[in-house]
């Protein structure tokens, strides 16, 4: 069940939104004036949530060359990381 604080709540319980975000790794969903405002969540939750919307957007990119029948080997690709991770470029 999501958590729903109000804007009041955010700014006279800050810590303790801070902390059940932190510890929880949930979202608190602020409210203004009775409406949805703000979703609150920790750092990590965001950084966590960044990177699945990135590799996503990535598997997207990569069907869209899939259909249209840009393949290249596993070996290929695999042989171009090791190359961009030897001279730091990823």
């Amino acid at each position: 069940m999501p958590v729903i604080k109000s804007s009041t709540d955010l700014r006279n319980n800050y810590n303790e939104i801070s902390n059940f975000c932190n510890e929880t790794d949930e979202t608190v969903f602020i409210t203004k004036n009775g409406r949805g405002d703000l979703a609150v969540m920790s750092i990590e939750t965001y950084e966590r949530l960044v990177g699945k919307n990135e590799l996503y957007l990535l598997l997207e990119e990569s069907e869209k060359y899939i259909g249209k029948g840009e393949k290249k080997p596993l070996k290929d690709v695999i042989s171009t990381l090791r190359k961009e991770i030897k001279h730091k470029k990823i």
